[in-house]
């Protein structure tokens, strides 16, 4: 009898857009079998694009204001691929601790820099921006990969036909 050989899960991660879908961030999500969307949305538009390509879970950022948004969550957890997943927008208002609390990942989004880190076990992963360009902070988004209930991420750099940096 063969092993089993477990396919790695590809999860999603984006934040930011302030109501623009770059193409570049769509291409980098499609394969997603679930994309988070860690806050600051814009949109609802948004949301609709990102289901045509995987379910998804979304929270409310602090941009997010508008009647539409308050279905939103200020936070969510995501069990993917037996693993559990924390996400809220601005990781200065987490209130739990991840490691204890049984998370394996916790993401979030707000400051638009990608940036991933292991503490206590628990991998603390934001995307960055895949929104309009702020400062001269790359555009990104990010992917999980959920492999024998072990998560790690993975940082995608956009390069944007067009800058809409407005």
């Amino acid at each position: 009898m063969k092993p089993k050989v477990e396919v790695p899960l590809l999860i999603g991660v984006i934040s930011d857009t302030h109501g623009l879908l770059r193409p570049e961030a769509v291409e980098a999500l499609r394969g997603s079998r679930h994309i988070i969307h860690a806050g600051d949305v814009g949109s609802p538009d948004i949301l609709e694009k990102l289901f045509q390509i995987a379910p998804v879970t979304a929270v409310r950022g602090n941009i997010d204001k508008e009647a539409w948004a308050r279905i939103l969550p200020e936070t969510e957890v995501i069990e993917l691929g037996g693993i559990s997943i924390y996400a809220l927008h601005d990781l200065a208002r987490l209130d739990l601790k991840p490691q204890a609390a049984g998370f394996s990942a916790v993401i979030s989004g707000h400051t638009h820099r990608p940036q991933q880190e292991t503490r206590d076990g628990v991998l603390f992963f934001n995307p960055g921006s895949a929104g309009p360009r702020r400062f001269k902070l790359p555009i990104s988004v990010g992917r999980l990969v959920i492999e024998n209930g072990k998560v790690r991420g993975e940082l995608v750099e956009l390069t944007p036909a067009t800058d809409a940096s407005q």
